[in-house]
């Protein structure tokens, strides 16, 4: 009976020194992740070794870029505005001049709403993409509430005193109320609380004036005025607006009521008035007005 020959259980020199290398993290992670990248690095070397492939590939993905961009699901065939009037329609379709159809990848819908939004008769717009291909605008106008005379003609103007649009003539607005003055399109919200305030006065009414770019004067029909101080202007007119109801001070030959001082208001007569003070004043004293 021979004698069984067991072999050795501790591994070769070899093996023992792989095993140990592969408990190394530096060599696993090597490995793992430099091996791999290696082989990367060769094919794409390999790919784009000469210029004639590096050209090949590029016109490739350029090709298969332009079948996906083109995509009758990507394409863009009508622009719908929504909210805006004709003319502001007009401009915006200026503004975008989009060459239809295009992709929606070749649009920038950021850009495009800042530049709706930079035109004066908008006050906000969105954009979206609807499904049908078409380009979705949505328009929130500026709202003109007065008119603005200046030296160069009349602005429409918001509530914010913004120009929205020139006009050509005043009774096309006449609905409107007009501001006049310097400085008038930084005041229009105090604007509007006077406007509201004299609304006693009813058509007698003809509009605001800005003077010194600090206060207002209410001009009335027949030339008559109501000066306003800078500070608590609405206040002051509300006083004036009792007075003439309690005395009708407006509707005596008063060319100007002065609230400047609202403490210490004053009238200036108009001229006839002032013609017959004077008369009767040389008749009372026997002087001239000398």
């Amino acid at each position: 009976m021979q004698p069984v020959i067991r072999q050795d259980p501790a591994p070769s020199r070899l093996r023992y020194r792989m095993q140990r290398l592969m408990l190394t993290p530096l060599f696993r992670r090597a490995l793992h992740v430099g091996l791999p990248l290696t082989g990367i690095v060769l094919v794409t070397l390999v790919a784009f070794g000469t210029a004639d492939r590096r050209e090949a590939i590029a016109d490739k993905v350029a090709d298969i870029r332009q079948q996906i961009e083109t995509r009758p699901e990507f394409m863009l065939g009508a622009m719908a505005i929504d909210g805006a009037s004709t003319d502001v329609s007009d401009d915006i379709r200026e503004v975008l001049s989009l060459d239809l159809p295009v992709s929606s990848f070749h649009i920038d819908l950021d850009a495009m709403k800042i530049a709706i939004r930079e035109l004066p008769a908008v006050r906000d717009a969105s954009l979206r993409v609807r499904s049908g291909g078409i380009l979705q605008i949505d328009v929130t106008e500026r709202v003109p509430v007065v008119i603005w005379r200046t030296r160069d003609g009349l602005e429409l103007l918001d509530e914010d005193g913004i120009a929205v649009r020139a006009a050509l003539f005043r009774e096309d607005h006449a609905d409107l109320p007009l501001v006049a003055g310097e400085g008038a399109e930084r005041a229009v919200p105090q604007a509007l609380q006077l406007l509201r305030a004299a609304g006693p006065l009813g058509t007698r009414l003809r509009g605001l004036v800005r003077v010194g770019e600090r206060r207002w004067d209410v001009v009335l029909d027949r030339g008559q005025r109501i000066l306003l101080p800078e500070e608590m202007p609405v206040q002051a007119l509300e006083r004036a607006i009792a007075l003439d109801q309690a005395q009708d001070l407006l509707g005596r030959d008063v060319a100007v009521v002065d609230f400047r001082q609202s403490q210490r208001p004053t009238v200036r007569m108009g001229a006839p008035a002032t013609d017959e003070w004077w008369k009767v004043r040389e008749i009372l004293l026997g002087t001239g007005r000398g």
